[in-house]
């Protein structure tokens, strides 16, 4: 399916709340710490059985496996396939970006069907290297109908350094996003959203105000709520019929202050803390469509 369709059919069964997955043993359960060979897939599986029925999209950070070197990057394969198995539309958040051969070689290994066991459904993509960089990403969106989100305006304090700069007269952050919108307009699915989408972090409301009339087809992944400090209320505003929201929570919903929580307990406390994002999106969802 194309990943516009996706997103859409998505949120209209389950909603627009992304569970970001980003393994960490210092904030984990010491439960699932004792077989550091066996955490990453113990953590992942506490946490989907946590979401079952409450997310349709799962956000893997890629770093956090990777820094468990081979191993990790292997278990990163199968958590993918665990996810995907339960239903859940994957998005790998690893900020590709090279040139030429190096970027033809990321696409493959994340977005070609049977290319490799890192397949995912959606990517994210850095463009500061320029346009040119992201076609073979761009390529694989159109003709196997694969999802991206380009780094537009990060939800990081420092973000303003460079996407906030001018260039030629308007922002880096609106320069790009004039190029995504381009690219939406060229990956169009049958619900008019684009597959080429952006992050826009949910900690900039006003900045993400502007970006949307600029992207008016393009998905937008928001990260940011929870312990960044992002508005449910502000991220809602920012969605339209072919330009949906797609909120994330990583920390919020995985990290724990008390590592002796037994498991059962670890995964009512997932399941209660992503009902709370749920509910706030949700009411936030209402109130952005009343009048006035």
């Amino acid at each position: 399916m194309h990943w516009g369709d996706t997103v859409k059919s998505k949120i209209e069964t389950v909603g627009s709340l992304v569970l970001g997955i980003d393994p960490a043993p210092d904030h984990a359960p010491l439960s699932l710490c004792d077989r550091s060979d066996l955490f990453l897939e113990r953590y992942v599986t506490a946490l989907l059985d946590g979401a079952e029925g409450k997310v349709g999209f799962v956000k893997f950070q890629s770093a956090h496996f990777e820094a468990f070197g081979s191993g990790g990057v292997a278990s990163l394969a199968r958590c993918v396939a665990i996810a995907r198995e339960r239903g859940m539309a994957v998005i790998l958040d690893a900020k590709r970006g090279d040139i030429g051969s190096t970027a033809d070689a990321y696409a493959r290994a994340y977005l070609v069907p049977g290319g490799s066991d890192l397949e995912v459904d959606c990517l994210t993509v850095n463009p500061f290297l320029g346009p040119e960089t992201l076609e073979p990403f761009v390529n694989c969106a159109r003709d196997y109908g694969k999802g991206l989100f380009v780094l537009v305006k990060t939800s990081n304090p420092g973000s303003g350094w460079l996407q906030d700069q001018s260039a030629d007269g308007a922002p880096v952050s609106e320069r790009v996003a004039e190029t995504v919108a381009e690219w939406a307009d060229e990956t169009i699915g049958d619900h008019g959203i684009g597959a080429v989408g952006a992050v826009v972090g949910a900690t900039y409301p006003s900045q993400g105000q502007r970006l949307r009339t600029v992207m008016p087809r393009s998905a937008f992944l928001a990260p940011g709520l929870g312990f960044q400090g992002g508005d449910p209320r502000a991220t809602s505003t920012l969605a339209t019929p072919t330009g949906p929201v797609l909120a994330s929570a990583s920390r919020g919903v995985g990290a724990v202050e008390d590592r002796k929580m037994p498991l059962d307990a670890y995964r009512a406390l997932i399941q209660s803390r992503l009902d709370g994002f749920r509910q706030a999106l949700n009411s936030a969802a209402i109130h952005a469509s009343l009048p006035g």
